[in-house]
């Protein structure tokens, strides 16, 4: 029996959903609860809704206070009756990069990191818009409003009562966001899909979102990456390393990070500051498409992979398995290289996928460094 304040945190992600019961006056946690999202890089935005409400269950009669956090840089597409137009295309799916390199020459890539924190790659949703304008302006024509998965889902709790919301965070994600300005960009939100559409209103951290129809407050939420970065308490001189679907590096600081190269995106985080952050699209699904392979579950994997030597004897594997974002090689595939009869090896197999992953995430953290952000100490998350 719970006396206390009860608060729910949810967590929206490529692959689940997830919620957390905490007793807000102690901490500790009373329930944690999951439920799968379709897999593919185009769900349609009931998916998640009924994954919460599959994760949730009764679970949040009793929450004072919830907030969502959610996968960023999807793209939720609204017509007028506040339906949506097509699936929404998730920050993985790469059929974009022709618009992004498009936008990118246009404008030039140090102007789109100088004015609005980062330079377009397949993954932000200004390219998924310029892809929908391109390929299906009869779907584009319809589009009324332009929401994120963290906004749709927090609008959904609310029983799409009042205007929707977002916060920096996950608006810093679109490409149609400046960081350094702290505002919508709706120029060049015309400029790549043609028009501008309506968009979520930005709020501040400590603003709430709404109640919903039986009290419960929800709050502004934020982006994966920014609430794992809030939920660390990361300090200045601190990077997070982040496995889930992607793999992320992440530093908070005070001041805004210009990077023309594309490698790092200024993002804003969920307290006020700014969030540079480097993305892989290929992170936990390495290992977990390498034990499907080898026929064991990721303990199995981890037992195979601790068994073999430490080079997988000569074994290489560049784990583009789902194409890259950073570096930027959307069209890219995975590489296996340096098979011979002595590494060919269900052990050396699982260790050349854990090097791999780690290759990605190490060069992430080298191209922080090189821009000069103190990286003194390292934490993790998931």
């Amino acid at each position: 029996m719970t006396t206390g304040t009860v608060v729910a945190g949810i967590d929206s992600s490529t692959q689940s959903c997830k919620v957390v019961r905490v007793d807000a006056e102690t901490g500790r946690v009373l329930s944690t609860s999951s439920a799968p999202h379709p897999d593919g890089t185009a769900v349609h935005p009931d998916r998640w809704l009924e994954a919460l409400q599959a994760a949730a269950g009764a679970g949040l009669a009793d929450v004072t206070a919830l907030a969502v956090s959610a996968q960023q840089h999807g793209m939720v597409a609204l017509d007028e009756d506040d339906a949506p137009v097509c699936d929404a295309l998730l920050w993985n799916d790469v059929r974009s990069a022709p618009q992004a390199q498009r936008l990118r020459e246009e404008l030039g890539a140090q102007k789109w990191a100088d004015e609005i924190g980062l330079v377009p790659v397949s993954s932000f949703t200004i390219t998924k818009l310029a892809w929908l304008a391109e390929n299906h302006p009869d779907l584009a024509d319809r589009v009324s409003k332009v929401l994120l998965p963290h906004d749709w889902l927090t609008w959904q709790i609310l029983g799409r009562n009042g205007y929707p919301t977002t916060d920096r965070s996950d608006a810093s994600g679109t490409g149609y966001y400046s960081v350094p300005q702290d505002c919508y960009r709706q120029d060049l939100l015309k400029w790549a899909f043609g028009r501008s559409p309506d968009l979520p209103t930005v709020i501040g951290p400590a603003e709430p979102a709404g109640e919903t129809s039986t009290g419960t407050l929800v709050a502004a939420g934020c982006g994966d990456n920014a609430g794992a970065a809030l939920g660390l308490a990361l300090q200045p001189g601190e990077v997070a390393v982040s496995i889930g679907t992607s793999g992320t590096v992440f530093a908070s600081t005070e001041h805004q990070i210009s990077d023309p190269s594309g490698a790092i995106a200024g993002f804003a985080d969920a307290s006020g500051q700014k969030l540079p952050l480097l993305a892989t699209i290929n992170g936990a699904r390495v290992l977990g498409s390498t034990a499907a392979m080898l026929g064991v579950d990721l303990a199995g994997l981890d037992a195979l992979a601790s068994a073999a030597p430490l080079d997988a004897q000569g074994l290489t594997l560049v784990p583009y398995l789902d194409g890259e974002r950073t570096p930027n090689l959307p069209q890219a595939t995975g590489s296996l290289v340096g098979l011979t009869r002595a590494s060919m090896s269900p052990e050396n197999m699982a260790r050349a996928s854990v090097l791999g992953l780690l290759c990605l995430l190490a060069d992430a953290l080298d191209s922080l460094r090189a821009k000069q952000i103190d990286t003194k100490r390292m934490v993790t998350s998931r």
